[in-house]
């Protein structure tokens, strides 16, 4: 089916018309919440994640911060540096991790939801103010009864969700 029709290379009412529904529906699946980091702000340094839980896995927060610090790398927004050059330091501290079941309609578990919950502080160095503080918290996944890489896995899609939060909410959350 041809949308537009060309008269004399030119496009008709109907073509244009649906030319600009598609681009505003394109629009409309893609927001940001605000602008973009501060001026100042040209690098961050982001220090290992404390990990407050009680969980129990010794790797919880060094895992999250290679996450964490991959997702500065791949943005490129801020400059990854260390601390003492950096102006900015996102500091954060794992607080709590929750294993629980996931009822089916016949309240029959055969999932399980590892939930995790970070604090994060986002400071500018340059002017010696904390930008933001909040509590993320996200989700993954795994089978009941399911194997320790299949909780692992769970935890790791977890915190796959709450690095894109923080990196979101950092760079665009303005």
């Amino acid at each position: 089916m041809n949308y537009c029709i060309v008269i004399r290379n030119r496009i008709t009412f109907p073509g244009m018309a649906f030319l600009l529904f598609a681009f505003l529906l394109a629009g409309c699946t893609y927001s940001f919440k605000g602008g973009s980091v501060p001026a100042n702000l040209k690098t961050i340094a982001i220090p290992i994640v404390e990990d407050q839980s009680g969980y129990g896995d010794p790797t919880l927060r060094d895992m999250f911060t290679q996450k964490l610090v991959e997702r500065f790398v791949n943005d490129n927004s801020l400059q990854l540096t260390d601390r003492n050059t950096a102006d900015s330091i996102l500091e954060g501290v794992v607080v709590d991790v929750k294993d629980t079941p996931e009822l089916q309609g016949s309240e029959q578990v055969t999932m399980r939801r590892i939930t995790v919950t970070v604090r994060i502080v986002f400071q500018d160095m340059k002017l010696h103010k904390k930008i933001w503080e909040k509590n993320f918290s996200n989700w993954g996944n795994y089978p009941s009864g399911g194997s320790l890489t299949q909780i692992n896995e769970g935890v790791q899609i977890a915190v796959e969700k709450l690095t894109e939060d923080i990196l979101n909410d950092t760079v665009a959350g303005w």
